[in-house]
């Protein structure tokens, strides 16, 4: 498989780039990877990149982006920070990736079993994590059942992966509106913002 180009590119919706990926994640489920020459994408790159997604991830070493959706170099662009939250860098860095870099997409993925997620459920402090926790406890307290305070904590994996959910989707909400860039460019139909969640016991990427 080439690396894209410009010409490639310019073809991809953000419905195709969707079902890309979805088809990416069913090649990694089944074991399978799309017939690519890494090196040889290095040299097809080297004189720019023509990716089609930027994917938000946490940092998770069980969650790489481009292995869970099979893709090869210049594909997409990967920001990864604990928690998959956005801030005013991360921001940036999307609308670098889809307005100037042409990508069609952005996945905002979360995982099961989110180590960042248990951090806020339990509301952890330690140095300069208790910065990062912060931003990700609205989403503890956006989720209301089991109102047990004794069951809202990172023992409870069912509460856990709810969080992780609730973080999804309250991520893309800031993402339209904190970013007017990346809100018109959906509005326009030029790229769509979508969730997803990583089954780390599967493999699976549900969308959302």
């Amino acid at each position: 498989m080439k690396a894209h180009t410009k010409e490639t590119q310019a073809t991809m919706t953000p419905a195709k780039a969707v079902q890309f990926l979805k088809e990416g994640n069913e090649r990694f489920q089944q074991n399978l990877k799309a017939n690519r020459n890494l090196l040889e994408q290095v040299n097809d790159t080297s004189d720019g990149q023509y990716p089609f997604a930027t994917i938000l991830s946490c940092i998770d070493s069980r969650v790489s982006a481009e292995l869970v959706f099979d893709q090869g170099l210049g594909d997409i662009f990967s920001i990864r920070i604990a928690g998959n939250f956005v801030n005013e860098d991360i921001l940036g860095s999307m609308e670098f990736g889809c307005k100037l870099a042409g990508t069609k997409v952005i996945v905002v993925l979360g995982h099961t079993a989110c180590g960042a997620i248990k951090g806020a459920c339990d509301h952890a402090r330690l140095g300069n994590l208790t910065a990062l926790i912060n931003k990700i406890e609205p989403a503890v307290e956006a989720v209301k059942e089991p109102a047990d305070e004794s069951l809202r904590n990172s023992k409870n994996m069912e509460f856990v992966d709810e969080v992780s959910a609730k973080n999804v989707l309250m991520t893309i909400e800031n993402i339209r509106s904190r970013s007017e860039v990346l809100a018109e460019m959906e509005k326009n139909g030029e790229i769509t913002i979508v969730g997803g969640m990583y089954d780390i016991s599967t493999g699976v990427v549900d969308f959302y």
